[in-house]
C-alpha cells in the first residue's frame, strides 16, 4: 500500500522532536506537536516560530516562508487530536516500556495507514513494535541532532515493517531536505553502530601509553583529517552519554570485540568526569573552553644532522622518503646495510617499531618508525622503539619537522595512531556491509554526514588500499591476539583479489587520504 503523508505529529517536544517539527514544517507539511508535560508542546512551536524568524532575518530563508511554516505548526491538546495524521514520530524518553505504552495508545486512535515512527537511536525497532496490532506500519526514523543541520536520517526496518512504509518515509526525507539510509533493525543501526571504532581504538592506545590523550587528537586531526579528535568529541558528548552507548552495543552484539568498550571512561563516569558539562574530562574546561590544551611537542634543536637509512616494504613508500630527505637537505644512504651513524628510519605497516627493527636488522638505539599509510604532507608520526636513544629521537624529530610539517613522536605501538585507526574505521564499515545492514552508498553516506568524517569509510579504504589494511589488521592480529583486529570477510577477499571496497571492480588504490 502506497503511503502519502501530508499531516504528521510530533509526540515528545524537547530538542529532537522540536528540530523534526521544523524541518517537517518547512517542507510544507502540517505539523501536530503533543507533549505529556504541561505547556511544552505549546513552549516548543513559540520557540520554533523565534527560531524561524531568526532564519528569515538572517537571510537563511524567505520572511514569507517562515510565516508559512509557523502556520503549519500547531499544539495538540490530547492524543486523540492526532486521529487523522498520515504520520507519527514519537521523540520520548529512550527507554522501551514507556515507547510501546504510547504506540498501544496511539493505535487506538489513528486510522489503519497512518505510519508510527520511532526516532530511537538504540532500541530495537522490532522489539517497540513487538506488542503492536499493526507492527508492519511501525519503522525507525532516527535523525541526528541538530536536526536542521544534521543532513541524514536513519530509516529502519524491523522484522515486520512493510516495505512500503519505509519507501515512504525515505521520500519524507528526502522532501525534508535530508539524505536517508535505509537500515536493518541492528544494534547502533549504521551510524552508531559504524562510530564504534573511532572512539575505542583510541582509548585502547591511551590504555596502551602509545601517545596522550592531546598527541592521539592531533594526529587523527592533523594527519587524517578528522574535525575532532575522539578526546575533545567524548569530552563534547559527555561521557554521560557516550560510554552507555559503548556497553549497550558492545552487550547487544553479545560482547562482539570490535564494540569493547573502555574500563576507563567507565571509572571516569563513575567519578563524575564526563566532559565540557562538568568542567572535567580528558581535558579541564572553565566556561565550556579548555583550561589546558595540549601543547605542540617542540621541535628539539640539533646540531649536525645525520645521515638517513631508509627500510621500506613498498618500493612507493621508499621513494617517497627519499625525494622528502633530499628536498630538506639530509643525506640519504643507499647502502644494503646502514652505516654506525646512520638514523634508520623504517616505513612498516601494522606492526611495532620492534618488530620492523628485528625484520630490517638495525640497531633499536638509532631506530625510528614513520607512517606513509595518511601520507607525508600533512602531519607526520614518528614511532620509537624501547631502545630509541634521545639522540637519534631528536634527529629524526629535527628532521621530518625541517620543512615546516608538523610532528608527533609516539611510543611502541603494534601500528600506529592513524594505522589503527582507520584500519578500524574502514573494517567494520566491512562487517556492516558483509551482514547487509545497509547498502555501500547509505553506509558511506551515514558515515560522512553522521559522524562528520572527511570520507565515508569505504571509500576511504579504496582510497587508502585493501590490501594495505588488511596487512595492517592480520598483523595486529597476529601480534596481539585480539579478535577485535580480525578483518571482515568482505576486506579479506577484495583485497585478495585486489577489488574496490565500493564496487567489486579492479582498484587502483591512491595514499591520498584527504
Amino acid at each position: 500500500m502506497a503511503h502519502s503523508i501530508h499531516r504528521m505529529a510530533v509526540v515528545g517536544t524537547g530538542v529532537m522532536g522540536t528540530g523534526i517539527a521544523q524541518i517537517a514544517a518547512q517542507a510544507g507539511l502540517s505539523v501536530h506537536l503533543f507533549d505529556a508535560r504541561a505547556g511544552a508542546a505549546a513552549s516548543s512551536r513559540d520557540n520554533l516560530v523565534s527560531t524561524l524568524d531568526r532564519l528569515a532575518d538572517k537571510g537563511k530563508i524567505g520572511a514569507g516562508e517562515a510565516t508559512d511554516a509557523a502556520a503549519r505548526l500547531h499544539v495538540a491538546a490530547t492524543l486523540g487530536d492526532l486521529a487523522s495524521c498520515d504520520l507519527i514520530v514519537e521523540a520520548i524518553v529512550e527507554r522501551i516500556e514507556p515507547k510501546r505504552a504510547l504506540l498501544a495508545e496511539l493505535e487506538d486512535i489513528v486510522g489503519e495507514t497512518c505510519i508510527l515512527a520511532s526516532n530511537t537511536s538504540s532500541l530495537s525497532v522490532t522489539a517497540i513494535a513487538r506488542c503492536a496490532r499493526h507492527p508492519e506500519r511501525i519503522a525507525g526514523f532516527h535523525f541526528f541532532n541538530p536536526v536542521p543541520l544534521m543532513k541524514v536520517v536513519e530509516v529502519v526496518d524491523g522484522l515486520e515493517t512493510s516495505p512500503a512504509v519505509g519507501d515512504a518515509l525515505v521520500a519524507l526525507a528526502e522532501r525534508m531536505g535530508h539524505r536517508a539510509v535505509r537500515a536493518k533493525d541492528t544494534p547502533g543501526f549504521v551510524v552508531n553502530h559504524a562510530g564504534r571504532a573511532y572512539g575505542t581504538e583510541a582509548l585502547m592506545m591511551l590504555g596502551e601509553s602509545v601517545a596522550s590523550c592531546g598527541d592521539i587528537d592531533r594526529v587523527l586531526r592533523e594527519a587524517a583529517g578528522f574535525r575532532m579528535g575522539p578526546f575533545e568529541l567524548f569530552d563534547l558528548t559527555g561521557l554521560d552519554v557516550s560510554h552507555p552507548v559503548m556497553e549497550s552495543i558492545y552487550a547487544q552484539f553479545y560482547q562482539e570485540p570490535r564494540c569493547r568498550p573502555s574500563a576507563l571512561t567507565r571509572q571516569m563516569l563513575e567519578g563524575g568526569r564526563l566532559g565540557r558539562k562538568t568542567g572535567h574530562g580528558f581535558y579541564r574546561y572553565r566556561d565550556g573552553k579548555p583550561l589546558d590544551p595540549a601543547p605542540n611537542q617542540r621541535v628539539p634543536d640539533v646540531g649536525v644532522l645525520p645521515p638517513v637509512w631508509i627500510g621500506a616494504e613498498r618500493e612507493a613508500d621508499r621513494d617517497a622518503l627519499r625525494t622528502l630527505l633530499h628536498a630538506i637537505g639530509v643525506t640519504v644512504e643507499t647502502e644494503a646495510v646502514p652505516s654506525r651513524g646512520a638514523l634508520c628510519l623504517l616505513a612498516p605497516y601494522g606492526q611495532d617499531a620492534t618488530t620492523a627493527c628485528r625484520l630490517h636488522v638495525t640497531d633499536p638505539r638509532r631506530t625510528v618508525c614513520i607512517d606513509l599509510l595518511p601520507g607525508l604532507d600533512r602531519h607526520r608520526t614518528l614511532m620509537l622503539t624501547p631502545a630509541t636513544d634521545a639522540g637519534a629521537r631528536d634527529a629524526a624529530h629535527a628532521i621530518l619537522a625541517r620543512d615546516g610539517v608538523g610532528v608527533t613522536v609516539i611510543n611502541d605501538s603494534v601500528g600506529f595512531i592513524v594505522q589503527r585507526t582507520l584500519a578500524a574505521i574502514v573494517n567494520l564499515a566491512c562487517d556492516i556491509s558483509q551482514q547487509g545492514i545497509a547498502s555501500v552508498e547509505d553506509i558511506d553516506d551515514a558515515v560522512r554526514l553522521g559522524l562528520g568524517y572527511p570520507r565515508g569509510p569505504l571509500a576511504w579504504g579504496d582510497a587508502l588500499g585493501a590490501d594495505r589494511l588488511h596487512t595492517i589488521l592480520t598483523r595486529l592480529l597476529a601480534t596481539t591476539g585480539d579478535p577485535r583486529y580480525r578483518p571482515s570477510p568482505w576486506l579479506r577477499r577484495r583485497a585478495a583479489l585486489g577489488l574496490s571496497l565500493r564496487t567489486a571492480e579492479p582498484c587502483a588504490a591512491s595514499a591520498d587520504t584527504r
